[in-house]
């Protein structure tokens, strides 16, 4: 393997390997999508970074792709050049664009009226399939999984009394002020790139890290917590799950010290129609899960044990107009909850997850044999419909571990190498997601890609194979 001038290798791969091959994707990635260009230099006129999200502009490539239209795990760009999306909006169309069951049901709700500020019988059959679903019985909606998080804690803290909440080092929770939180040298700072001049953190938050007990214990000692919110498996610093015995500990700790145990499963609904709660036998108090309910339009669900949910109604109880610090004009606008009914009986069924879960053990399996094949120090993880590998050889034990183990470098190159050849990853992650439309010939393209980049990445003749060809021609 080629190394960088002082002698090291990121991640084993050398950097000037990376810069040299970066210049010629940039090229390329130019030449090929001049409509997108254009587009981009209109919109720098009136959104920063010429985009209407930031993220948006993240891909690791020199201007975002503009889209045209999606179906299914395809997505098609202004020039024309079509992708096998293994994005699919970053989770936000887990289950494939323009799925035919959510363009019908939400067409017929539409026609209905979108939003009254009134319940529809719609509401009863969502909020009791949840319950099922999630094993806790009450259920409010909300536009987002940021907003279902801040809400979710507000009504923690309005029930327990306390103030403080805890999360784990690395997680992502939304935008939500109290969470943007990091370990740095081992002691809580503010999250890398967020300015703490509207939160008093030492005061509101303690953040630890993820699967140590022991630290758990003892930031609940003083009993001031009034929540715990975490993923069951963590996810957006790459995927780091739950070691043998932490669920059983994490329960009973936040039992015995009175908080709220808050199971965000905003990405680890990949896992079944259940996410993380029925596949690992979980009892949270309280359920978050945004983004993928309602194929692609803004939505998502809080739910809460019945003792929460009494507090609630008491505190609650009027007179008078009061938000009492949590709701929306438009959470559970009768569209969106119609698309999330469609969801929730026909799409999220056992035999979705089933097709998914295939699709994606196959992804797995060819990612980890390119590594062992490249002889990489990386590992690949699967969760449920879920794909995601990272710099280290083993599975990281917490948040700063797969810190450690990821590389800005290699991931924007990676994306960028990739839409190149008509597949698009995970903005920020090297995360593949498996649709209900993804296919076999879908994992053969990616496999392809994958070993002519890390043939590139390491130097190593990588024989060009037809189906390649095929797949690149495309673009």
């Amino acid at each position: 393997m080629a190394l960088s001038a002082d002698g090291e290798a990121t991640h084993g791969i050398a950097p000037q390997i990376l810069a040299k091959i970066r210049v010629r994707e940039e090229h390329r990635f130019r030449e090929r999508r001049p409509r997108s260009q254009q587009l981009h230099a209109e919109a720098r006129e009136h959104m920063p970074h010429g985009v209407p999200l930031h993220w948006m502009s993240q891909w690791g490539s020199p201007y975002p792709i503009f889209a045209e239209r999606a179906s299914g795990a395809r997505l098609t760009d202004v020039d024309g050049h079509s992708y096998v999306d293994f994005c699919l909006g970053d989770s936000a169309c887990m289950f494939g664009h323009a799925h035919p069951a959510f363009t019908a049901g939400i067409a017929q709700a539409a026609e209905l009226g979108a939003s009254y500020m009134l319940p529809t019988r719609d509401a009863i059959a969502v909020t009791r399939e949840l319950s099922w679903r999630f094993r806790v019985p009450f259920w409010q909606l909300a536009t987002s999984a940021t907003e279902a998080n801040r809400f979710a804690l507000r009504i923690a803290r309005m029930f327990t009394g306390r103030e403080k909440i805890l999360v784990f080092n690395g997680k992502y929770h939304g935008s939500v002020d109290e969470t943007q939180v990091e370990l740095r040298d081992g002691r809580m700072a503010p999250q890398h790139g967020i300015i703490a001049n509207g939160v008093d953190f030492d005061r509101t938050t303690r953040v630890i890290e993820f699967n140590d007990l022991d630290a758990l214990e003892t930031a609940l000692a003083a009993r001031d917590v009034a929540a715990v919110l975490t993923e069951p498996h963590m996810t957006n610093i790459g995927m780091v799950p739950a070691a043998p015995g932490f669920h059983d500990g994490l329960r009973r700790l936040t039992r015995e010290a009175g908080t709220v145990l808050i199971l965000d499963e905003t990405h680890t609904i990949c896992m079944g129609p259940s996410g993380a709660i029925g596949e690992l036998g979980l009892e949270p108090d309280m359920v978050v899960l945004g983004k993928v309910l309602a194929g692609g339009i803004p939505s998502a669900v809080y739910g809460m044990s019945a003792a929460i949910a009494q507090s609630l109604e008491s505190i609650t109880r009027g007179p008078g107009i009061n938000h009492y610090g949590f709701g929306g004009t438009l959470a559970a606008n009768a569209l969106t909850v119609r698309a999330i009914r469609v969801a929730l009986d026909e799409i999220m069924t056992e035999a979705t997850y089933r097709h998914m879960t295939t699709i994606a053990e196959a992804l797995h399996d060819v990612i980890a044999a390119q590594i062992k094949r490249f002889s990489l120090p990386w590992h690949v993880s699967r969760m449920g419909a879920r794909v995601e590998y990272l710099y280290q050889p083993s599975v990281p034990r917490n948040g700063g571990e797969a810190a450690r183990a990821r590389s800005d470098e290699i991931e924007l190159l990676s994306h960028l190498y990739f839409a190149n050849r008509g597949l698009l990853l995970t903005p920020f992650h090297n995360m593949a997601l498996v649709s209900p439309s993804t296919t076999l010939a879908d994992v053969r393209a990616y496999d392809s890609v994958f070993s002519d980049m890390l043939g590139e990445f390491t130097q190593s003749p990588v024989p060009h194979t037809n189906q390649h060809q095929d797949h690149d021609s495309h673009i």
